[in-house]
């Protein structure tokens, strides 16, 4: 077979060395699809400037999605001046969207993105965990409680005692990619823009780390009961979501 066989193409179809301006295809996250759907409807007039919109579970039903989907485009089209949350109040409209105006092409995971990833993998870390941990690692746990405690007492809550906790268990479990994927959660938590605003506004409610979970997770570990520490961690991130969930941070 000739060479040139492989170069023929059908009349009209175009080569991909046609110079033709193609643009990458991105899957976008969930939430900024709803930002977007919303943010058209305003710049359309469907949805006045002034107005509040509808509730979180209104939407939720409407748009068939879940209501932490909502909460990430509300805070979305907050950063981006288009909402303003107004606790116990709801979020209404500030500004009109321009022609070209749109959301940012990536404000990073959602926090109830990551509180989902974390749920689905630190729990069979912390069993791994409880077979493998050391005497000189739980006492860094037992250390890490009473940090914890100290800084919920602060007025300027940062949870570095509360990342710690999940990093040495991580490291208990003498995996170093669960070590790896835990660091890189926690990493999305702190530098997702979208993901800080939403827990500086927790905090500012005056959410705090859970010691009484913390100390179920470490019982079990000194207990060294896999099967009661998966437990104790989902427990613990479970309720972290139903925190959230129905709290006022939108």
């Amino acid at each position: 077979t000739s060479k040139a066989y492989f170069n023929k193409r059908p009349p009209g179809q175009l080569s991909l060395g046609t110079a033709m301006e193609f643009k990458t295809v991105k899957q976008q996250r969930l939430y900024m699809q709803v930002a977007d759907q919303i943010i058209s409807m305003v710049r359309e007039g469907v949805i006045s400037v002034g107005s509040r919109l509808p509730s979180e579970r209104d939407l939720a039903e409407k748009l068939g999605v879940s209501r932490p989907t909502i909460r990430e485009a509300m805070i979305a089209m907050e950063i981006s001046g288009i909402v303003e949350i107004r606790s116990g109040s709801g979020v209404y409209v500030v500004r009109k969207p321009g022609r070209h105006d749109t959301l940012p092409t990536e404000f990073g995971a959602g926090p109830f993105e990551i509180l989902e990833a974390r749920l689905a993998l630190e729990g069979e870390t912390a069993a791994l965990a409880a077979d493998k941990i050391t005497k000189q690692e739980l006492q860094r746990l037992k250390k890490l409680l009473a940090d914890m405690a100290r800084e919920n007492q602060q007025e300027s809550v940062h949870e570095d005692a509360d990342e710690e906790f999940h990093r040495v268990i991580a490291e208990a479990s003498g995996n170093s990619v669960l070590v790896s994927a835990v660091e890189w959660l926690w990493a999305l938590r702190n530098e997702s823009e979208i993901s800080q605003m939403f827990h500086r506004r927790l905090r500012e409610e005056g959410v705090r780390p859970i010691i009484e979970d913390h100390q179920s997770i470490y019982d079990a570990l000194v207990e060294g009961s896999a099967s009661k520490a998966r437990k104790a961690m989902h427990k613990h991130l479970k309720r972290v979501i139903k925190t959230v969930i129905e709290s006022e941070a939108t």
